[in-house]
């Protein structure tokens, strides 16, 4: 976890496909409250509330009251970590695929 403010991890947080998609739909709107998010699934109101618990504690969902109403929004930049990761073994497979065309043309000659 890199930022100290982090209670869990962000590759935990995303691990539920139901966080992911929570994460879509904040990613596509710029605040949504939570009888809307709530609306998008096949399940209660409180289910739906503690995946936004999962993705706040990784810093990933910021939220605020407007009256009575809870919105969220997305925080994306705890993402990064997730970016960078893949973007190391993005690298790795790219060069060993690399070295595996190049056996294969060496076989061929």
């Amino acid at each position: 976890m890199g930022d100290n403010n982090q209670l869990r991890d962000v590759f935990d947080a995303i691990a539920d496909p139901t966080r992911r998609q929570l994460i879509r739909l904040l990613a596509e709107a710029e605040e949504l409250p939570l009888h809307e998010l709530t609306a998008q699934f096949e399940m209660g109101r409180t289910a739906v509330s503690k995946h936004l618990t999962i993705l706040k504690e990784a810093g990933l969902v910021l939220d605020r009251k407007v009256g009575r109403e809870t919105r969220f929004r997305l925080n994306a930049s705890p993402l990064r970590e997730i970016q960078d990761w893949v973007a190391f073994y993005n690298k790795f497979w790219s060069a060993n695929m690399l070295r595996l065309n190049q056996l294969l043309e060496e076989e061929e000659e």
